[in-house]
């Protein structure tokens, strides 16, 4: 294969020229956390003018390194930042991006959602700059300007919070184009967008306009950073890319020239055909769950069967769908159709709510643990034994000593650390109050147990632990549905896993290949298999 690191490049058709010297260049980052070294010599520029790529697999290093620019992480010694030819003092302070000419758009977009359209985008100008009073005329002319700059369809008046998401996702990089649009215009000097994962949650209409605003910011000599984890959209919009690995640079590709497998293999690290690692023994199960035309928001008509005994892992990109059938399933969030077959029994997921799936044996651990799974300011037997509370009463009355002595004996099941069950959860760690949360539901002993990112934010030794207990539960006969985007978790306890693209199964991984690279090299080629089979 033709070496792809380290390629130069020249801009597309329509790309302002990228001469003098690169907005931002980063030499030798390093970031370590405790004995984890997240980040390690990463080194690259963004040129003035270009639309640059940044991909990677979850770990590869892509969050750390924009939240070091960002000014919320502070790298190793060692490491250089030139903007614009000058040299940054490292670490930044918080507000140092701004007054360099640089503005983020994160995931969670950084918008006031009480607040309306108009003070969402001129809150710079409103909270920080000095004035007596408040022009609330000059504000709203200043605010319609930008949006009919941009073409943004929304009243000014309107509360974010009663926005749909696609514009919710526009208005804040609209905001994020506008800053750099008149840092620019008061310096003289390209500014930096840095995009982090803007389309998952924008339908193709709304990618297509985010696209051609990215290529309106490149065109007038600034820059965008665009991190995603979709290849075709990365090799359709930017000039260049670089593709993290295990926290270094795996490469720098002209886009143009890059093909969809080679950008793969530069993300997982080996060729397609060098995937030989083998996964689990190929197994039968007997009948256990079966969803049939599961839908709701986001999700497609789509069947799913989970033996028993069986692990099934659902995964793809992010914004491909695989997270949200848990909550579907479970009543969380309403399904629009679909049914689901426990046994002998079948239940209409429409209309299915949380208390009626505990009861037909369903059990469901979010992935937001202080938000939907756990009561922070409650004790830990309390956490464990919430959805079981009837059973502790004697006539009227709580039963607290019985409840505490069996959630000491859960908590020393699971090895929840320390064990005082009086303890609120909120005094745990991230770990072990997912272990106070997973034994509440394995005390029930459900039919079918869902996970959404089962051991996101805890340590090796808990990983293990849920590891554990999630298959001695299977090979008890419990059906396991674990949605995740970690890879090497879903090699590690499925014997099964599905990838989905665009809310659809498009990928089946069956016993010898549930691996790690092959887990993640079906979600990379999963776009592409969706786009076949819809032509």
């Amino acid at each position: 294969m033709q070496s792809l690191v380290q390629t130069p490049a020249s801009s597309r058709a329509g790309a302002s020229p990228t001469g003098g010297a690169p907005t931002i260049s980063l030499t030798g980052i390093s970031k370590t956390f405790r004995a984890t070294r997240a980040l390690d010599d990463v080194s690259l520029e963004v040129r003035p003018g270009e639309v640059h790529g940044l991909l990677g697999t979850n770990g590869s290093g892509k969050s750390t390194l924009i939240k070091i620019l960002a000014g919320y992480h502070a790298p190793d010694p060692g490491g250089r930042l030139l903007f614009n030819g000058e040299e940054v003092s490292l670490p930044l302070a918080a507000s140092d991006f701004r007054r360099l000419g640089m503005s983020f758009v994160h995931q969670n977009l950084g918008l006031l959602p009480s607040l309306t359209v108009l003070e969402n985008l001129r809150l710079k100008q409103i909270a920080v700059e000095p004035h007596l009073r408040i022009n609330w005329r000059a504000e709203k002319a200043a605010a319609q300007a930008v949006l009919d700059r941009y073409g943004l369809d929304i009243e000014q008046w309107r509360r974010v919070d009663e926005l749909d998401a696609v514009n919710r996702a526009l208005l804040a990089i609209v905001r994020a184009f506008e800053e750099i649009r008149e840092t620019c215009e008061a310096t003289g000097k390209p500014g930096l967008v840095l995009l982090d994962e803007p389309t998952p949650f924008l339908p193709e209409e709304g990618v297509k306009r985010l696209f051609v605003l990215m290529r309106e910011i490149a065109d007038s000599g600034s820059s965008v950073m665009f991190i995603s984890h979709d290849i075709d959209e990365v090799m359709e919009i930017t000039d260049r890319a670089t593709i993290l690995r295990d926290g270094r640079v795996s490469g720098s590709v002209e886009t143009k020239s890059a093909t969809h497998g080679e950008m793969i293999e530069l993300i997982i690290g080996r060729s397609l055909a060098a995937l030989s690692d083998t996964g689990p023994e190929l197994r039968s199960f007997a009948p256990g769950a079966r969803f049939e035309g599961l839908a709701g928001p986001g999700l497609p008509p789509c069947d799913i069967e989970v033996g028993e005994g069986e692990i099934v892992g659902l995964t793809g990109l992010i914004g491909s769908g695989y997270d949200r059938v848990p909550y579907l399933a479970f009543g969380a969030t309403p399904a629009e159709a679909g049914s689901l077959t426990l046994g002998d029994s079948r239940h209409p997921l429409r209309g299915m709510t949380p208390a009626r799936a505990i009861n037909e044996g369903l059990a469901l651990l979010p992935g937001d643990r202080d938000a939907k799974s756990g009561v922070p300011t409650l004790s830990i037997a309390d956490n464990m034994l919430l959805p079981d509370i009837s059973d502790w009463f004697r006539g009227l009355r709580l039963r607290n000593g019985a409840m505490r002595k069996e959630a000491r004996r859960l908590g020393e099941v699971y090895e929840v650390r320390p064990n005082d069950p009086d303890r609120p959860l909120a005094s745990l760690s991230g770990g072990n109050a997912q272990k106070v949360l997973i034994a509440r539901w394995m005390k029930r002993k459900p039919k079918l147990l869902m996970l959404d990112e089962p051991t996101q934010g805890v340590d090796v030794g808990t990983r293990a632990r849920i590891f554990d207990a999630l298959k001695a539960e299977a090979a008890e006969g419990m059906s396991v549905l674990c949605a995740s985007s970690d890879a090497e978790q879903l090699a590690h306890i499925c014997d099964r896993v599905l990838v989905f693209a665009r809310g659809r199964v498009v990928r089946e991984l069956r016993g010898p290949e549930v691996t790690k690279d092959h887990i993640t090299q079906a979600c990379y080629a999963s776009l592409e298999t969706q786009d076949r089979s819809q032509k």
